[in-house]
């Protein structure tokens, strides 16, 4: 557990990179977006925090150096679209194959099917823009859009969109907090866990109304099939 509790917190990575963390920012950033295997690793606190302890007063307050602003509204966003392109490349490359594998600690089919089933609610388009502020989804979207065959040249523009529009205003608002409020390293953990709930809520309505459209389906094929019976000349 306090494994896991130190994966999800932004600042126990800060604190792990050191001088390194602008660069191990930026890292993170490319293999949580474009690797299957960092989903795990965290994205949407990540950056806000980064964000927070670019300014002065939080680093001083964590014992660290600021971490560089204008290297991360650069070199963030260039690799989000990088590791988008790359999970894009290896789905369209690799195709369904990537996914026949058994569930294991690491990899879910659940994963998957949530990324397709965006996909198809939402086209292409907007699913690869959408799914950039749904952790897990976000990981996984870029290989689907590759495995069902989305257009490359239309998949990079809406990755560039979404990777700019995701990393900057997650930046831009750790920045804005870490200068305006006072002390706002003490709140950061608890905002992980607020940021990551409010990352989750699409994905729990979604998967609430698919249980209960499964239970609705049966239900109406039953009525459907006792009808037929009770009229048979139908």
């Amino acid at each position: 557990m306090d494994v896991l509790l130190d994966l999800l917190d932004p600042k126990w990575w800060l604190g792990m990179l050191g001088a390194f963390a602008t660069i191990g920012v930026i890292a993170i950033v490319f293999a949580e977006t474009g690797l299957l295997v960092g989903f795990f690793l965290p994205g949407d606190s990540l950056l806000v925090t980064a964000g927070i302890f670019s300014t002065a007063a939080a680093a001083q307050g964590f014992g660290i150096a600021p971490l560089s602003l204008p290297t991360l509204l650069i070199g963030a966003p260039l690799a989000a679209i990088a590791g988008a392109q790359l999970g894009h490349f290896l789905g369209a490359k690799v195709g369904r194959r990537m996914f026949d594998k058994p569930d294991s600690r690491l990899f879910k089919r659940e994963h998957v099917e949530k990324a397709e089933h965006y996909f198809e609610k939402f086209g292409p388009a907007k699913a690869v823009v959408v799914a950039r502020f749904m952790p897990i989804v976000r990981t996984f979207m870029n290989p689907v859009a590759g495995v069902l065959e989305m257009d490359a040249r239309r998949f990079f523009v809406w990755n560039v969109v979404g990777g700019v529009v995701w990393v900057e205003a997650l930046l831009l608002l750790g920045y804005f907090l870490g200068k305006k409020v006072d002390g706002i390293d003490k709140y950061i953990l608890p905002g992980v866990f607020v940021v990551v709930l409010l990352s989750i809520i699409p994905i729990v309505r979604e998967v609430i109304k698919s249980r209960r459209a499964a239970v609705v389906v049966p239900k109406g094929r039953h009525h459907a099939g006792v009808e037929q019976r009770n009229h048979p000349g139908v």
